[in-house]
């Protein structure tokens, strides 16, 4: 019975560790975004109408770029949407963005938290299992030994 507790724990653990494993990527694509995001505030802060950038349009190739109009700024609201701002609204709006991202780390890392707990827990659990049948183990050792003399 305790070898069948141990393989069920066991599973549950493992079940555990893949989804701290998962979350702590959603974590890491989250602080991508983030960064994109920072360098989206840095870029509207620092270029100006006329300035020379270089353009991604996929496979690793670039185009030369020059902005027509600083102050028209599209931004991704996500789903699928976006929209045309103002360049001090653009960084308002990515600032919101990257506010709302911190949120949604910091409740990724409330439930890695809640599992990592989790995760103790059945660890405890399988160790007391292991000890108790070690001590299961050595009584039924120990009865049937008869005295040496």
């Amino acid at each position: 019975m305790s070898q069948q507790q141990l393989q069920q724990l066991s599973q549950e653990l493992q079940e555990i560790d893949e989804q701290i494993e998962a979350l702590r990527s959603n974590v890491e694509a989250i602080q991508q975004e983030k960064t994109e995001a920072d360098e989206a505030i840095e870029a509207l802060d620092s270029l100006e109408t006329d300035s020379t950038v270089q353009v991604p349009v996929g496979g690793g190739a670039y185009l030369r770029a020059t902005i027509e109009d600083i102050d028209e700024v599209i931004v991704d609201l996500g789903a699928d949407y976006a929209a045309e701002f103002e360049e001090d609204d653009a960084v308002d709006v990515l600032e919101n963005k990257k506010d709302r991202l911190d949120d949604r780390i910091d409740d990724i890392n409330e439930d890695i938290a809640e599992l990592e707990t989790e995760s103790s827990e059945l660890e405890q659990q399988a160790q007391q299992i292991q000890q108790q049948a070690m001590q299961q183990q050595m009584q039924q050792m120990g009865q049937g030994q008869g005295p040496d003399e």
